[in-house]
């Protein structure tokens, strides 16, 4: 294939109806006996501007076994400061390109060079099944283009022979003994070797077991070949649910608990107003949407489409750094107007580990649920009963309580009159060495004190505060400006107080 010129590529299709799809010409192969293979290479040039998605159709004839694609592109030197390239790669079938990924079959993004495709199996990121005769589409991502542009070379190859059998997949059950109504820790954002992970399942789950977890949800990037990858890792005491992480070009988003085989599709960016389509699909999968690292500072990670269609948002990712700070300060400052007027939107913490040595359960999102079962932790989640801590050490439990014996734990709210007091109580169990605890409302840190053996109370009206949240912080390092909080080790969903009437 020759290369693309600039012409070609302002030259949009709406192929797949998403922001920048440019379809290229293709390649086909003539049918050829069994146990035999072919293969055929396609070149190409993108320059800087190029759209996000090029398709290059493949022409498959019948009586093909299995499907091979590997691919190189170049990397020169770019000056400093400046992005260099980088380039997805997945598959769809016969079945075409459209949003909504009927023929979607395969995305492994950056983290592979090349994958393969049969009935009886695939590559991790990719999903088995026969390689049927028609027009299958290479997709490349074009991530990031350095000035000279973007030279690439897809080769494709076919065996040929019987295609043989698709194993039917063991996905999770939806629920497990557990401790009846308890609180459950989790991890609800995770890679494997089924996206850009470095863990097999088995090691996930063994990470997650050890780090005290009860649940956790597998979230591979724009892809479900690992709802099935998890046979024997769960039991009576530890839940698996399935999930995708939706990796658009504006944000990331979690598709949390989504029945398994449920593929949401990722090719599109804000301003083409495809995501509430797609949020709808994850909600009738039974799943939540959850934007990711909403302040990620990383190209294409930070989340543009707002929250008039999420359910939870992530406000801690991995280890605690000055992303997470701006997420929960943006977070905090929705709880008194959330979107579409509705209850506050409920935090969540996650690790999104990948591999060694990133820590499964650094952060976990802590639940209180009727059993441990798929609806009813993510009931939980979803009313906010939950808080965050970055290890199963820390335990907390933070109520609020007016005059006459009212009562309200995290997530909920306390049904009092405005002018009636409120006590707040804080119990912390296993906090860092120095740690300290802040009470927070809708004018900001309106209480502070050390953590330790008794419990923390602050005083005060549903008048002065709209809601109260809790947050256990480490001692600030030696030498850090005055006034700067420690890291985060803990931190609670809000109660909200006073009557809905006022």
């Amino acid at each position: 294939m020759s290369g693309v010129e600039r012409r070609d590529v302002l030259r949009l299709s709406a192929v797949a109806g998403a922001t920048g799809v440019l379809t290229l010409g293709g390649v086909s192969f003539a049918r050829a006996a069994d146990g035999t293979e072919k293969s055929r290479t396609m070149k190409g040039h993108l320059p800087t501007g190029a759209p996000d998605y090029v398709y290059l159709p493949v022409e498959v004839p019948s009586g093909v076994r299995e499907i091979e694609v590997a691919y190189t592109y170049d990397k020169p030197s770019v000056p400093e400061g400046t992005k260099g390239n980088a380039l997805d790669i997945g598959v769809f079938d016969e079945r075409g390109t459209g949003l909504g990924g009927r023929g979607f079959r395969g995305w492994s993004g950056g983290a592979r060079d090349r994958f393969t495709i049969s009935a009886e199996e695939a590559t991790p990121g990719y999903l088995a099944g026969p390689v049927r005769e028609g027009t299958w589409h290479v997709v490349l991502g074009p991530y990031t283009v350095a000035p000279q542009g973007l030279n690439y070379k897809v080769t494709v190859t076919l065996r040929y022979g019987s295609p043989g059998t698709t194993p039917r997949p063991v996905h999770p059950p939806e629920r497990a003994r557990g401790r009846g109504r308890a609180w459950y820790r989790g991890d609800c954002h995770l890679h494997t070797v089924h996206s850009d992970g470095k863990r097999t399942p088995a090691e996930t789950a063994a990470a997650a077991r050890e780090a005290g977890l009860d649940f956790i949800t597998t979230t591979e990037h724009n892809t479900t070949s690992g709802h099935g990858a998890w046979g024997g890792l769960w039991d009576e005491d530890f839940l698996i649910l399935c999930g995708e992480e939706i990796t658009t070009r504006n944000g990331h988003v979690l598709a949390l608990g989504t029945d398994p085989g449920t593929f949401v599709d990722w090719r599109y960016r804000a301003r083409d107003g495809h995501f509430s389509r797609f949020a709808r699909r994850i909600r009738k999968a039974g799943g939540l949407v959850v934007p990711a690292h909403p302040d990620c500072p990383f190209v294409g990670c930070q989340w543009k489409f707002g929250y008039e269609e999420a359910d939870a948002v992530e406000v801690w990712n991995g280890p605690w750094t000055v992303d997470d700070e701006v997420a929960v300060a943006a977070w905090d400052n929705m709880l008194v107007a959330p979107p579409s007027g509705r209850g506050p939107l409920p935090a969540m913490g996650n690790s999104d580990a990948h591999a060694e040595p990133q820590k499964v359960g650094l952060p976990q999102t802590v639940v209180l649920a009727d059993d441990l079962s798929r609806r009813s932790l993510l009931e939980g989640i979803r009313a906010g009963r939950s808080y965050i801590a970055e290890s199963s050490a820390i335990s907390l439990g933070f109520t609020a309580t007016g005059p006459h014996g009212e009562h309200a734990g995290i997530g909920e709210r306390l049904a009092v009159k405005r002018d009636a007091e409120v006590t707040v109580r804080l119990e912390v169990s296993g906090a860092p060495a120095g740690a300290t605890a802040r009470f927070l409302n809708d004018q900001g840190e309106m209480f502070t004190g050390a953590v330790g053996a008794e419990p923390l109370k602050w005083r005060t009206t549903a008048s002065l505060a709209a809601y109260v949240r809790a947050e256990i912080r480490h001692r600030p390092p030696i030498g850090s400006p005055a006034g700067l909080p420690g890291a985060m080790a803990a931190m609670t969903n809000p109660i909200r107080l006073g009557r809905d009437d006022g």
